[in-house]
């Protein structure tokens, strides 16, 4: 088992001169000099013959904290692409159209890796979803499992803006705003409408991608954490502008109201000089949240996490949570360390990037997933009831070699019919991991 970097032997990924620091900052770059418009948007004629663009992901009106918008000066407008037509795709569903289903504990195995060539796009296979696109609330969950970059394809989502978590294999995010390497134990979010392609560094590429339809990811507030804690806002990352001018014969491809469609294109459309803004991607390491825990007793809520959430109209809850169990000391006295058995309002979806998960003794494998919707009965296995039931709580326990995360959301996840059938494989037994917790109960010995 290969051990996860821990945050003081951190490597970067990314050349600091290539991305900007901090979340949800106004940027403002340049790749030429003087290609960025001064004290202004929208010049009668920009420098370099440069076409302005703005694009917007909030409402014109919305209050100025949640205004997401940026401005582009690129060698040609995003409107130049031929007209879109349907593009079939056998692993990418729209939750809306999902039937009902049972209160039933789901867990999957890893996502097969393909033989064939298959980039990204071509790779995805939705596990599971809520709500729509159309309604601009809920979300999707998707696998990808990939062995070649993108060539000559481009990407984008009108539905949703992505979170994208590797799991295995470093790849490239190519973006009009510039580029962004990410690795395993690292994430990154695609913000609605930006285009993009997906680069390999290595022979193949797995991991799993969050669609949130709904209000865009933000940090939590901390409350009486305080000023620090969690997720550090200077350690998200955003791209520099890195532009291509290339023509050709391309495909654009959108997804729009849940369907992918595809048209020609003569030009890249990474030609991106300068761009000011906002709504930007951006890249974070799991290995930088700033675990917290108790030190005393009791095992806290997994709200303490939370690395980003999209919120929803109800003050407190969640259109999407996006949690993270990452290393961290274990120190509770007299107290049952792993989660404790449980039913939530929210529904959770688990994945697993390195390590083992310290509620699964076994059958939980990186690349593969779990699902417990609302008020399913779940919790530690047999065998981790077992262990954490006899451990001496006055040593201090450190969880190593792990990386989990969860998917969570007010609403039920619905799994997709191909997720029921095969893809992924669904694990048929998973309800036997609870079988062997035995009756203790002794009135006569308290």
């Amino acid at each position: 088992m290969t051990r996860a970097p821990h945050v003081n032997e951190l490597h970067r990924t990314d050349d600091p001169a290539d991305t900007l620091s901090g979340f949800g900052n106004e940027f403002a770059v340049e790749a030429l000099p003087g290609a960025l418009p001064r004290g202004r948007n929208s010049p009668q004629r920009c420098a370099y013959g440069l076409y302005a663009e703005q694009v917007t992901a909030s409402a014109f009106t919305a209050p100025r904290h949640a205004n997401r918008r940026s401005w582009l000066y690129r060698i040609r407008p995003s409107a130049m692409h031929g007209e879109f037509t349907a593009l079939a795709h056998a692993g990418l569903a729209d939750p809306s159209a999902f039937p009902p289903s049972a209160p039933n504990r789901l867990r999957w195995d890893p996502l097969a890796l393909p033989s064939a060539p298959t980039d990204f796009l071509d790779g995805l296979v939705t596990v599971a979803g809520t709500g729509s696109a159309e309604a601009q609330t809920g979300s999707a969950i998707h696998l990808y499992a990939a062995n070649r970059s993108m060539q000559g394809r481009y990407f984008y989502n009108a539905d949703g803006e992505w979170l994208i978590v590797p799991e295995r294999g470093t790849i490239v995010l190519a973006t009009e705003f510039g580029r962004l390497t990410v690795e395993p134990c690292e994430i990154a979010v695609i913000p609605r409408g930006v285009r993009y392609r997906v680069e390999l560094r290595g022979e193949h590429a797995r991991g799993y991608v969050c669609e949130n339809f709904g209000a865009s990811l933000k940090l939590p507030d901390l409350g009486p954490i305080g000023a620090n804690g969690l997720a550090n806002p200077r350690d998200f990352l955003a791209p520099r502008p890195r532009y291509e001018d290339l023509e050709g014969r391309f495909e654009l491809v959108a997804k729009f109201l849940g369907r992918l469609w595809s048209a020609p294109i003569d030009h890249s459309p990474l030609d991106v000089v300068a761009w000011h803004g906002n709504h930007v991607p951006y890249k974070y390491d799991l290995r930088r949240f700033n675990v917290i825990g108790s030190i005393s007793y009791d095992h806290p809520d997994p709200s303490i996490f939370l690395v980003l959430h999209s919120p929803s109209d109800t003050p407190g809850t969640s259109n999407l949570d996006f949690v993270v169990f990452a290393p961290r000391w274990l120190v509770g006295l007299d107290t049952f360390r792993p989660p404790w058995f449980h039913r939530n309002v929210a529904s959770e979806y688990m994945g697993l990037i390195h390590g083992v998960y310290d509620a699964k003794a076994t059958g939980f494998a990186p690349g593969g997933g779990s699902l417990h919707n609302c008020m399913s009965g779940h919790g530690p296995d047999a065998a981790t009831f077992a262990k954490a039931s006899s451990i001496d709580t006055r040593v201090p326990q450190r969880l190593e070699d792990t990386m989990a995360f969860m998917f969570e959301s007010r609403t039920v996840f619905k799994p997709s019919p191909a997720a029921l059938t095969g893809r992924p494989a669904l694990q048929a037994d998973y309800g036997a991991c609870w079988a062997g917790l035995g009756k203790h109960f002794d009135p006569e010995r308290p």
